[in-house]
């Protein structure tokens, strides 16, 4: 049995600096039938940062990023929240969800850990004259 890491994505988007405490202010209670098309359509571990002057990072893990982003792209409920959310955002020419430009992963800790370890089967971890058989 293989099991494959979940697809890490990290988005970056500017919340207008005037609209930041409106913006922050929404996120504090989602609607929750837009919590459960986030789920539905495949999304865990969904975190927002804000940074300075309405910096704004996203995050969230997936099995397939393209399914998770085409269900959300068909969903009216998605839909009405990206229209609502839309004025928040400075330079962003269509859906937050959609548009939102993604960062590149360069470093994860687990996945470097993983593969810095000896594995079982590696000559490092047998020695001559231990086999048993």
């Amino acid at each position: 049995m293989t099991t494959t890491s979940p697809q890490r994505v990290c988005f970056e988007l500017r919340i207008r600096p005037d609209l930041i405490d409106a913006y922050v202010q929404r996120h504090r209670a989602v609607w929750p039938e837009m919590l459960a098309e986030i789920a539905t359509a495949g999304r865990r571990n969904y975190t927002i940062f804000l940074g300075d002057g309405g910096r704004l990072i996203g995050y969230y893990e997936t099995d397939d990023d393209e399914a998770a982003q085409a269900y959300l792209a068909s969903s009216a409920v998605a839909a009405r929240w990206e229209a609502e959310m839309a004025p928040f955002f400075a330079g962003l020419g269509g859906r937050p969800d959609q548009d939102a430009p993604v960062l590149t992963e360069i470093f994860h800790l687990a996945d470097q850990l993983a593969a810095a370890s000896p594995s079982p089967q590696s000559p490092e971890n047998t020695r001559e004259g231990d086999a048993h058989g």
